[in-house]
């Protein structure tokens, strides 16, 4: 080592805390590290581009380590190409199961037309059939619970559930499943019975308090839901089990100026218990007849507000979602459209990539068929798993490419012809602090 020169990897993005220390990030390893003001002269004398040519010092050698440094020999080019060729690995899936297209909510803002119903008994016989050939064969298996709104359909789940559990612990393969609900069923028993089948991630969309919430998110009858969410939520709050559930606050114009108040709200049901955090994201156009009436925030707007209302109910102790330093593993911000061996599975067995823009042409990828095939149309599925740093020269130079690859959302690119680089690429530096004190926060708890 002492004959070996060292640089400072292109992957590398450095910020720094309101109290002057340093917080260094990579993409290819997934390195987060906190630098004191003691080293903070040393590391950054170390990550001067001029490199170093002699022995390596104990703080150089945990950068090496971390891979803030890498060898002058290190093809960081190659390492990226490598690291997209896991995408392509077939001993893992990932399926977007929609055991019903049907609602019980009207969102101001929802895509979907609700035309189709629960999964048909051809569908789901096909689906567990597809599956019992399929998991002897792999190592890993997710799959994430979608909708409508899946609870509407619980014996689906269930039925489902219970085959994949047995299948996947008679061949050794890990598993894990999530669901994006409403809520609105998510009774503290159903928790309970849900996690005794391994699904112990949720999505639950709050867009304000009660007022705000009902007038975005009501029934198909126009009835509230606020009430009844927060309710189950509450009631599950008291159970000693392990789980994460992700609150989805939604925002546009016309709610923007209430996410401050109902933050201070949710801090005081939810502040301190890790297992309920937030996750702020802009409404937008995705392909409902109502796109062009929504009153969506610009794109400055909407970047700013995400990590201003983040760190606002970082510092009144609610947790963060764990999705945001997720985005920032390597692979970790790429789209599950983009990946070769992931899909989505409408109720009456059509396949899709993408659960926006469901009547698009080019999200049809193929079909389910009753005794378990899948056809695929592998043309249009190169559409979406192709369309990334392969033929775009920013993405390939840029710092945050082992961690996007220029796939965090394919259907941008197909649709606008633009590369979709995701919120945390776009403001780096605050995620990065914010991440930092949400560990400090938690190493004081």
């Amino acid at each position: 080592m002492s004959n070996m020169k060292w640089f400072p990897s292109r992957f590398n993005a450095i910020s720094q805390t309101e109290s002057g220390e340093l917080i260094l990030y990579n993409s290819y390893t997934g390195a987060i590290v906190a630098v004191t003001a003691e080293e903070k002269k040393d590391v950054l004398q170390a990550l001067k581009r001029s490199g170093i040519d002699r022995e390596l010092s104990p703080v150089e050698k945990t950068l090496a380590e971390c891979g803030f440094l890498v060898p002058e020999h290190a093809n960081e080019e190659k390492r990226a190409q490598f690291l997209h060729q896991t995408l392509h690995r077939t001993d893992a899936m990932h399926l977007i199961v929609l055991p019903t297209e049907a609602c019980n909510f009207r969102c101001t803002y929802c895509y979907q037309d609700f035309s189709r119903g629960k999964m048909s008994r051809n569908v789901v016989n096909g689906l567990k059939h597809f599956l019992k050939n399929k998991i002897p064969r792999l190592e890993h298996l997710t799959v994430s619970w979608f909708g409508g709104e899946p609870l509407l359909a619980y014996d689906v789940i269930e039925e489902l559930s219970e085959a994949i559990v047995e299948w996947t612990d008679r061949h050794g393969v890990t598993y894990q499943a999530e669901m994006s609900t409403n809520g609105y069923f998510l009774s503290k028993q159903t928790l309970q019975n849900l996690l005794k089948y391994k699904v112990n991630r949720f999505m639950v969309t709050l867009d304000g308090s009660k007022d705000v919430h009902d007038a975005r998110r009501a029934l198909a009858n126009q009835g509230s839901t606020y009430e009844t969410i927060i309710h189950h939520l509450l009631d599950i709050q008291t159970l000693d089990d392990s789980f994460e559930i992700y609150i989805r606050i939604n925002f546009d114009e016309d709610n923007l100026a209430h996410i401050p108040r109902f933050l201070e709200e949710l801090a005081g049901y939810f502040a301190g218990d890790s297992r309920f955090q937030i996750f702020c994201r802009p409404v937008g156009k995705w392909g409902g007849t109502n796109d062009e009436n929504l009153p969506i925030c610009d794109h400055r707007t909407a970047e700013t507000k995400i990590w201003e209302f983040t760190e606002f109910g970082i510092h009144r102790g609610l947790n963060m979602s764990s999705i945001i330093e997720s985005m920032l593993m390597p692979t970790g911000a790429v789209c599950y459209a983009a990946k070769p061996h992931s899909f989505v599975i409408g109720a009456n067995g059509q396949l899709y990539k993408c659960t926006c823009f469901l009547h698009e042409e080019y999200n049809h990828v193929g079909r389910l068929h009753d005794d378990g095939t899948m056809e695929v149309d592998f043309d249009k599925l190169a559409l979406w798993v192709t369309s990334g740093e392969e033929q775009d020269g920013h993405c390939q130079a840029c710092f945050f490419r082992p961690a996007c690859q220029g796939n965090h959302c394919p259907m941008y690119r197909i649709r606008k012809g633009q590369r979709p680089c995701p919120y945390e690429k776009r403001k780096i530096k605050q995620v990065l602090r914010l991440i930092h004190a949400q560990q400090s926060k938690t190493k004081q708890q």
